[in-house]
């Protein structure tokens, strides 16, 4: 193993990520490839890690490379056809879980779900909720239903559905979360770091980046019970905007969360009774 890492930081990769492949390669632990460091790679095992290694030098996220991510303390699986968890979007579940408090057997739903951070953890920290969980993307939907069996999801109900398109009009949730595409066509960041590689049509709405917030808060109250809650994630510099479009769709007790770094993540209201 010691050889293998010193080709791979030779190439220009840092020692952790690194061993962080070697380790995906090979299905050792940490400590296992430390007790192992004699042990070579086979020649098939090396031609994948020089693979591995030029994906990275290339840019390629290590959530792909590695096929997960951790969220609210669980491994998720992950794949190109989702965006990869972000620490950040762990605020819209705190504020989800507090609206939540005490109110028995909520119904919840997650719109644009893919790999189902959101309605999953949702539904394994409140495994008394029923949880609707909808995405326009076959392939997300697949990435969130392994997710569920993975982590033994088993409340909660997938739905091929563009925004509310494909939901039943009898339904009524007591709380209504997403994290939509919210960056904005012209905006520089999608060309840069990791969001070159996610999908595109699960970052932005090509458009000014608000058009799926609008959608969303539009057409909540219809998907509301009475007293239920909204709650979305948007950009650092879209919570003014966001409270706006909330206020207008009749919402009351409106507010924002702010993320790790200060900045202004995730906006909800309550639905008048």
């Amino acid at each position: 193993m010691r050889e293998a890492q010193a080709l791979a930081t030779a190439a220009g990769l840092p020692v952790l990520e690194a061993r962080m492949l070697l380790g995906h390669l090979t299905g050792y632990s940490r400590t296992q490839l430390i007790t192992r460091d004699d042990e070579a790679l086979t020649p098939a095992r090396r031609e994948a890690l020089a693979a591995l290694v030029a994906r990275r030098l290339a840019g390629e996220p290590m959530a792909y490379l590695l096929g997960e991510r951790e969220f609210f303390g669980r491994v998720f699986r992950v794949t190109p056809d989702v965006l990869i968890p972000r620490p950040d979007t762990e605020i819209a579940v705190e504020a989800a879980l507090a609206r939540l408090h005490g109110r028995a057997r909520p119904h919840l739903l997650d719109m644009g779900t893919g790999s189902g951070i959101l309605a999953l953890t949702l539904a394994l920290e409140r495994p008394d909720a029923e949880v609707w969980a909808t995405d326009v993307s076959p392939a997300a939907l697949a990435v969130a239903q392994d997710n569920a069996a993975r982590l033994g999801a088993g409340n909660v109900r997938f739905l091929r559905s563009d925004w509310y398109a494909a939901l039943p009009e009898a339904v009524r949730f007591d709380l209504i979360i997403s994290n939509p595409p919210y960056i904005a066509a012209a905006d520089p960041h999608l060309v840069q770091g990791d969001l070159r590689f996610e999908p595109v049509d699960a970052l932005t709405d090509h458009g000014d980046g608000l058009g799926d917030l609008r959608t969303i808060a539009a057409g909540a109250p219809a998907r509301l019970a009475p007293g239920g809650w909204l709650l979305v994630e948007h950009g650092y510099d879209q919570g003014e905007a966001a409270r706006g479009l909330l206020a207008a769709a009749g919402f009351a007790e409106i507010s924002t969360a702010r993320d790790l770094g200060g900045n202004e993540r995730c906006s909800g209201g309550r639905l008048a009774t």
